[in-house]
């Protein structure tokens, strides 16, 4: 079984905020993780993929573009985030995310 691995960056606006002991961005990679991690993909060589995503005010991930040569992991991509729910304190509706997403051989 392929290995997979997967790395959150967020792209949006910083506020001077106190941070609290939670880290949001490390608890939505933890879930995006979890949701992609079992998968029956047999490859020779990594696929590779970046995805843009939202939240909207129901928690829900809201893929809006899976950039990737490989349809096969566009569609697994999409259909495993698509509309799924996260718990996340403190959403913030139309905040913009990308997700690198890797299938190692």
């Amino acid at each position: 079984m392929a290995f997979f691995a997967v790395t959150l960056f967020v792209f949006g606006s910083l506020k001077a905020n106190p941070i609290k002991d939670v880290k949001p961005n490390e608890n939505l990679s933890a879930q995006i993780h979890e949701m992609l991690s079992s998968n029956s993909f047999n490859v020779q060589n990594d696929l590779v993929a970046n995805v843009r995503f939202t939240i909207n005010k129901e928690g829900e991930i809201v893929v809006l573009s899976v950039d990737t040569e490989d349809i096969s992991l566009e569609g697994f991509v999409k259909g495993r985030l698509n509309y799924q729910k996260v718990e996340l304190q403190n959403i913030k509706e139309g905040r913009l995310y990308t997700v690198p997403v890797r299938i190692m051989a």
